[in-house]
Formats: structure tokens, sequence, C-alpha cells
């Protein structure tokens, strides 16, 4: 398999303001064909820590990418330091500059002499075409080794990857057809997932498997990597449903979805609708299913009802149960969706209320109580979890665990 290495140029990206969105987009790119990008760097506006860079990449990689300082001021270095680190000069090319004036005449204004950088290419790369800036790229073979120079800006460096590089690498990985999967489970941690997953990819050769948590689920991803597209899937459809059938209803997706897009599918298939009555997420459970395109097909209605009179008069919880077991308890979420169901007329309803902290906390109800309940056609039950984290994990963690309960009410009523 060949290697990649992806150099990101620019001071700004070693601040905190500014994120490198390219290496992510091209490692995915480079990994459907069979090219693994095996390390990442980011480089200031620095000469001898870039020349070194680019040096050492082309010592260890078979494709390297640079991304930015191709512009036209002092502190784009990224075609001279290339040039001196493969040890090739910089041409200059007259028609380049011509195109440059051309194209600011057609912006209405004459081009800065300091543009006239930009007509330099390293002596034997190919010229990549920019029609949506003024930097050209470059690609540069030296011998089964390519090194390719793009501009930084999204929206100039993704599509000249695409149109000018891509098929180049192709005919230089040759056939090699990688399918991916992206299942993801909820409700158990990292280890716990690895250990009922790693008996079964293992069996799988040629198979390459991550698996990484974020903070409401753990994404179990899969890799095949095959000379046909046939034999890539079928490994992969497999591979795939013998881990489902593994992780049961805990596995809420085989294809990336999220949690919110697996429940309005499942919503709109049955032709329901669902409301929310939620307290302590104060509407995030709401926010995220209207993100979904289309869930205006089955979500009628968010209720906030933050406070005991809201939850009185908004949701008709009596102020009885209330008194005696308080709003952060299993009594007062099923009458919140209770509550929800009888408002807004929906099929389903999930209420959440707990406390997402840092203050309020009892000995007996701790931060990071939360009650969820469920009612509709299969009745009302009420669920209560203790879920670590400051007050966003919180939050966001007790919106996932309610999406969950939706989610599983509904796969157990369809058995």
């Amino acid at each position: 398999m060949k290697s990649a290495e992806i150099i990101a140029i620019g001071s700004e990206l070693l601040g905190a303001s500014r994120v490198d969105t390219n290496s992510l987009w091209l490692t995915e790119k480079l990994g459907d064909i069979g090219v693994e990008v095996q390390l990442k760097t980011v480089v200031g506006d620095d000469k001898a820590r870039l020349e070194e860079a680019v040096a050492d990449a082309v010592k260890r990689a078979d494709v390297i990418i640079t991304t930015g300082g191709l512009g036209p001021t002092e502190d784009d270095i990224t075609r001279t330091c290339t040039a001196n680190a493969v040890g090739r000069e910089l041409a200059y090319h007259d028609e380049l500059e011509a195109n440059l004036r051309e194209r600011f005449r057609a912006w209405g204004r004459e081009m800065p002499e300091i543009n006239k950088r930009q007509a330099y290419v390293i002596a034997g790369a190919d010229i990549l075409d920019n029609p949506h800036g003024s930097a050209v790229g470059m690609l540069l073979e030296i011998g089964e080794k390519r090194v390719i120079n793009l501009p930084g800006p999204p929206r100039e460096n993704q599509p000249m990857f695409t149109n000018y590089v891509l098929p180049r690498l192709r005919e230089l990985v040759g056939d090699v057809f990688v399918v991916r999967r992206e299942m993801k489970i909820v409700g158990m941690g990292e280890s716990a997932v690895d250990e009922i997953a790693a008996p079964i990819y293992t069996a799988f050769e040629g198979v390459q498997t991550s698996i990484l948590f974020n903070k409401t689920e753990v994404e179990l991803q899969i890799a095949v990597r095959r000379d046909s597209k046939a034999e890539a899937e079928a490994i992969a459809d497999d591979l795939t449903a013998k881990l489902s059938a593994a992780f049961g209803i805990a596995m809420f997706t085989t294809s990336g979805e999220t949690m919110e897009a697996v429940v309005g599918r499942l919503l709109s298939e049955r032709g329901e609708t669902v409301a929310f009555a939620e307290s302590c997420t104060g509407g995030l459970v709401s926010r995220r299913i209207t993100e979904v395109p289309g869930s205006s097909e089955y979500f009628l209605e968010g209720l906030v009802a933050y406070s005991y009179p809201a939850k009185v008069r908004m949701l008709g919880v009596r102020q009885e149960t209330l008194n005696e077991f308080g709003a952060v308890s299993a009594e007062c979420a099923k009458e919140m969706a209770e509550g929800a169901v009888r408002v807004s007329g929906a099929t389903h309803a999930v209420s959440i209320t707990g406390i997402a902290g840092p203050g309020g906390g009892t000995e007996d109800k701790p931060v990071g109580t939360v009650y969820f309940a469920y009612a509709g056609p299969m009745g009302t039950r009420a669920i209560k979890l203790f879920l670590p984290g400051d007050r966003y994990l919180i939050r966001w963690r007790s919106s996932q665990a309610a999406l969950d309960l939706l989610r599983r009410s509904l796969l157990r009523r369809g058995q």
C-alpha cells in the first residue's frame, strides 16, 4: 500500500482560531484509493522548519501533499522551501504572469507586482490550474514518489485535488477499492465495545478497524481494501452484519447516521409523531430533531418546562407530585411525558428532567442525576441515569439518552 504525508502550512494554523480541515478531507479521499496517510504535520511560516519537514516527508512517504503558502506575500514560502527540499530550482513562467494580469483586469483592477511571485514553479513540476484563485498548484514526480503543492483555501484546494491530482494518483496506485462502514453503539464504553468486536473483526484479513469514543457513543469504523469493488463490498457487508448481530439494539446505525436521523427515519416509516417535554436540556432534544431535514413530518411540539409552575401549567404535572417527589423524579418524568402526549396529540412523547449542575445536587440526587420517561402506545415507563461530566456534557448526554429511549421504544413496538 502506498503511504502519504500531509503538511499543512501557515502560522495561523498553530493558533486557536483556525482549524486544518483540508487534511481531514484529503485523508478521506486518499484512503478511498488505497493510499494511507501515516503522518500529518502543521508547520508555521518558518523556512528552515518547512524545508526540513518536506525533505523528511520525501524520505518516508510515497505521496507528499502540502497545503497553503502559495500566495504572493512574504510569508508564502511553500514553493521556495519545497524546491530547496527536493534540490530543484524555481522557473519563471511568463504565461502564468500573463494569465494573472488578465484575471485581475477581469476583476476590474491591475495586478500588484507582488503577485509575480505566483508565476514561479518548481523546475520539472506540472502546473495544476486553479480557476477559483490566483495560486496554481504543482505536481512533481521524483521516481515513484509524488510531491504535490496545493493552495490552502478549501474552495481552491479540493477542486484542484479532485480534478488534477486524484486521477494521477489512481494511475500510481492501480486498482485498489476501499469500502468503509461506520457503526455507532450507544450505552457501552470503548473497552466493552472492543471486547465484543475484536474476536469478530480480527477473523477478517485486510480490514482496518478504528474504535473511537465521543461524548455520547462509540464509533466502530471499518475499511476493507481489495482489488475488486464487489469483493470489498461483500466482505464489508459480511463483517457489518456479524458486528450488528453481536451488538443488537445497542448498535443504532451501520452507515454513520446521527441518533436524531435514525429516530426520524423510524417515525417517518411508521407515519407516527413525537413531542418532547424538556427541563434540564432546555430544548436541546427538540433542536437536534429539527436539524434533520423533513422533521416537520413527525415532530409536533417541544415543551420546555423548566420551573415547577411551568410543569404544572404546560404539562399538567400535579403539584402534589412535585411536593412529594420533586421535579427530578420518575413520578414527575412520567407525568411530563403523559402531559406532552395529551397537549400535543403526538403518538409518542419523551420527557427529561434532571440536575445538570454545577450546583443543585444533593446527597440523594447528585449532579448528573437525570430521569427520562416515555409515554405512548407502549404505555408509560421511566428510567433513571447518572450521567458524568460537566454541565455541557450532562445536557448533551441527556439529549442522546432521550432520543435513544424513543428509538428503543419504537423498535420494541415493532417486534
